[in-house]
């Protein structure tokens, strides 16, 4: 047996995260597959050192609107397939989904979406996860292991947030989307960080405006959840809450492989 290390980071930035040392980072860790969410960059923008380092490929999803979102896999191992959607074309122009497919899963890189703004934008996120949910299921019901990573803009429960009092009326902790929450998990989905750890304050972002990491003031809404059939090969999941360069910071996964 053999392990694969798989590591998710919402960037916040990926040219400004760059000039904090990103490329090493990545060196250092070497991944076997890393997943970032809001690149906020299209193609044209990035060097060639950012789109070809050192050992891996890369493989993008840009929305139209410029500075906005993006998602990107840097991955050692060539998928066997890629796919940029989930097949709902309202959904689809966020440039929110890479969806790539190994011989022993199927990985899904995902930038859910944030719904703070207002109703409609909460609307549209309570779409896109009910939409996501049905593909994803779709894949399992064929027999596909899935690893779904990403910032899912949600805490699940009271744990996974350091005020949840004071949040219960807020996006990203209202019992609505909790409650999707909730039904993910019920659909054979396991929060991997959470089978290993019941601790609370563990946190992936922080309120960059004040000064909420030094104080671990944090949110936990950054996520590998993989499908039932998967867990025995899970041997860990874990925060790496000392990274830092943005406002999130990255989450990873040890996967056993044959």
């Amino acid at each position: 047996m053999s392990e694969m290390k798989l590591l998710c980071w919402n960037v916040n930035g990926i040219r400004a995260i760059k000039n904090k040392g990103f490329l090493e980072w990545l060196q250092r860790e070497s991944p076997d597959i890393l997943t970032v969410q809001e690149t906020k960059a299209n193609l044209e923008q990035l060097d060639t050192d950012l789109k070809e380092p050192q050992g891996y490929r890369t493989f993008w999803n840009f929305p139209e609107r410029k500075g906005y979102s993006g998602v990107a896999i840097f991955t050692k191992e060539t998928p066997l397939s890629v796919r940029y959607d989930l097949g709902e074309t309202g959904l689809d122009l966020e440039g929110r989904v890479i969806i790539a497919e190994y011989p022993e899963f199927t990985l899904m890189n995902i930038y859910y979406p944030n719904g703070k703004k207002d109703q409609e934008r909460l609307d549209y996120k309570m779409a896109f996860y009910d939409v996501f949910l049905e593909y994803a299921d779709t894949l399992k019901t064929a027999g596909t292991g899935l690893v779904i990573c990403g910032d899912l803009n949600t805490a699940h429960n009271e744990i996974d947030l350091a005020r949840p009092k004071e949040n219960s009326k807020v996006s990203g902790f209202l019992p609505e989307e909790r409650a999707w929450m909730d039904k993910f998990v019920s659909h054979g989905y396991v929060d991997t960080f959470r089978h290993f750890n019941k601790e609370p304050d563990q946190y992936t972002w922080w309120d960059m405006k004040s000064g909420a990491r030094e104080r671990n003031v944090g949110w936990r809404l950054d996520y590998f959840f993989v499908s039932e059939d998967l867990l025995p090969s899970v041997t860990q999941a874990f925060i790496m809450s000392e990274i830092m360069g943005s406002d999130h910071c990255p989450v990873g996964l040890i996967l056993k492989t044959p």
